[in-house]
């Protein structure tokens, strides 16, 4: 009798095939319910239904999972191969395969939450040190000159704040450094170039103004611009700075610590230098009330003289008014004069300005970078063949100290080495029992030997 058996029936009842899945996919539903699932998305498929499936994995496992009505749900758009996702989800069976999946409802990038808790923490840190205060931030100088520009010089955000800078100041130049505003090590290069710009060493021209920025982008996108060092490079920059990143609902902190805000990348180009054709039309203003200003006095004065002509001085008065209608006469040339003169100026300094302006074309501008990019292959070059010179002597160097230090030199010197077969090194006596084998290695070859019993 088997004691273990108990009381149970010798053939209990079976479930089927059908009852054993149900009942794990209840178990699953009942016990765990929806869940927070993290991990990396694989194997998407969309199908024309609108529903989705795809695979979440980590280094260990993988689960199947399926998306109804896909594009309904939230965060649907950040599924895609290879993305690290959050997923809240239902575990459940496919009763027809009997295949573990889970059911989702929800999705968002993983990580989102993290970066943003960092980004809280960061701004009240920097903010409690006065990095924010209106006091510290410096004045956008009203006619800049040379106009600094850190961003990626292949990405939209540049041609947008060339396009609007040559749309309304021409006579501005532009000097762009660029940098990654994407990716691991970027906000490096950005800390760098602000350096650079604001140091205004060598070539570099000292810039009135700088704009750092980017395009638009999601929270892990612009994050390079909520890091520290970018905040606090900006914070000790000599030049003011203008913040440029993203879109007009994007925040960073390079936002809250430099000294002016913009929008967008375009926005701040429109911040950075004033309007030339509303310059031109405030000077046509100011020429026409000026003109109209010196004639409304000249006369005046001519009425004054016509009128103490036919005063009391109309009796031999002509004579005592003769000097000062000359210097009247004078004083008119002379603002006339004047005026012209001004004006002359004005037009000297508008030719300077298109001079200026042609010689900060493209073209030019394009040379003088080759010219750097070809001095700097050069010294490249040079530098190249230095360390390959160092590095092939302190090879030989270390290859010569090998052969002194190594088994060759001493096989040189008689010494020999004995091992066993397997390659062990015998230090002791003890390292080879009786029979066992031995191999003396020699300069020029080796010996095979066998330790015999100690009679």
């Amino acid at each position: 009798m088997d004691l273990f058996q108990g009381d149970k029936p010798a053939n209990p009842k079976a479930l089927s095939v059908t009852q054993l899945v149900r009942r794990m996919k209840n178990l699953l539903e009942i016990e765990l319910g929806e869940q927070w699932v993290e991990g990396e998305v694989s194997n998407l498929r969309k199908q024309a239904s609108g529903h989705w499936y795809f695979s979440l994995k980590d280094e260990r496992a993988q689960i199947s999972c399926a998306m109804f009505g896909a594009r309904r749900k939230k965060g649907a758009t950040d599924l895609e191969d290879g993305a690290k996702v959050r997923v809240f989800a239902e575990p459940s069976v496919y009763e027809a395969r009997g295949q573990l999946q889970i059911i989702v409802s929800k999705v968002e990038r993983a990580g989102v939450g993290e970066l943003q808790a960092k980004f809280e923490a960061l701004k009240k840190k920097l903010d409690a040190e006065g990095l924010f205060s209106p006091a510290r931030k410096k004045e956008i100088p009203v006619f800049p000159k040379v106009v600094g520009i850190i961003t990626s010089g292949t990405g939209a955000a540049i041609k947008d704040i060339v396009n609007v800078l040559e749309r309304r100041a021409p006579w501005v130049q532009p000097v762009l450094l660029p940098v990654r505003v994407q990716g691991k090590g970027a906000e490096r290069e950005i800390v760098a170039a602000i350096r650079q710009l604001g140091a205004a060493e060598g070539e570099t021209p000292k810039c009135d103004v700088m704009i750092v920025g980017r395009g638009g982008g999601s929270l892990e996108d612009l994050w390079n611009f909520n890091e520290e060092i970018v905040a606090r490079a900006i914070a000790d920059c000599p030049v003011p700075v203008i913040s440029a990143v993203g879109h007009e609902i994007d925040f960073t902190i390079a936002d809250f610590v430099s000294d002016m805000r913009a929008p967008t990348p375009s926005a701040a180009a429109e911040l950075a230098v004033p309007d030339g054709e509303e310059l031109k039309m405030r000077l046509a203003v100011l020429k026409r009330r000026l003109l109209r200003r010196v004639g409304e006095r000249v006369e005046r004065l001519g009425l004054l003289l016509e009128n103490a002509k036919r005063g009391v001085l109309s009796k031999g008065g002509e004579r005592l008014l003769r000097e000062p209608a000359m210097r009247v006469d004078q004083l008119r040339s002379r603002l006339i004069s004047a005026v012209r003169a001004d004006w002359r100026d004005r037009g000297v300094q508008l030719s300077s300005l298109k001079r200026s302006l042609e010689a900060q074309r493209p073209e030019c501008q394009i040379e003088q970078r080759l010219e750097l990019i070809r001095r700097m292959r050069l010294e490249l070059g040079r530098a190249a063949t230095h360390q390959f010179i160092e590095r092939r002597d302190s090879l030989k160097r270390l290859g010569s100290l090998l052969r002194t230090l190594g088994p060759e030199s001493a096989f040189e010197r008689g010494f020999s080495i004995a091992t066993t077969p397997d390659g062990k090194v015998i230090r002791s006596e003890g390292d080879v029992l009786e029979g066992g084998k031995l191999i003396t290695k020699l300069k020029d070859g080796e010996i095979h030997s066998e330790r015999m019993p100690e009679e």
